[in-house]
């Protein structure tokens, strides 16, 4: 497996250079199909000496008072889509202060204390970064969704058993990825 940006993955998977994708976009044209893979809570990415952290659920509105570090959106196409319907949902302009092409570089600058960020839970568990801690939104909003993407048809045998465990076992695969066409 490996990382693609979702326009490549797209031409990839129509060129037949990969067999099955993975997305958190399910705009991704005619000839795919886009499945529900997983979803993964919306959490705020909070500095650890941050005056937020007296709240166990963060208001959005709050969020809001403070400057944001989020995904690039080429970078990040579908979860800065999906987050960026999160944002409109209040009547403020969100005050972004930085976009980043990785999630790594997110974590490094809320650590840092520079922003607040916006991320799956998944991702902000697995950051190796000690300064971070998560906290849920305290307004209800969707998760971000992860999609399996693979052309129209009928998938092969092989295909037909990874998708099965998919549904099973995976939980937090970050953007974007592919598998190479076996």
């Amino acid at each position: 497996m490996f990382e693609v940006p979702l326009s490549q993955q797209i031409k990839g998977l129509h060129d037949d250079l990969y067999d099955v994708g993975f997305a958190q976009s399910d705009e991704v044209g005619g000839g795919i199909v886009s499945e529900p893979a997983w979803s993964d809570a919306l959490m705020v990415a909070v500095p650890a000496r941050h005056p937020l952290l007296a709240n166990k659920c963060i208001p959005l509105e709050e969020v809001l008072r403070y400057p944001l570090v989020l995904c690039d959106v080429q970078a990040c196409e579908g979860c800065a889509r999906q987050i960026d319907r999160v944002l409109r949902r209040v009547d403020m302009e969100p005050p972004i202060a930085e976009r980043t092409s990785s999630f790594d570089l997110m974590m490094a600058l809320v650590s840092a204390g520079f922003a607040l960020g916006l991320a799956g839970a998944a991702h902000i568990a697995a950051s190796r970064e000690q300064g971070v801690v998560a906290r849920p939104l305290a307004s209800r909003v969707p998760p971000l969704t992860t999609y399996l993407l693979r052309l129209v048809g009928e998938p092969s045998d092989v295909l037909t058993r990874f998708i099965e465990r998919v549904g099973h076992r995976v939980t937090g695969i970050p953007q974007a990825y592919a598998e190479p066409r076996s």
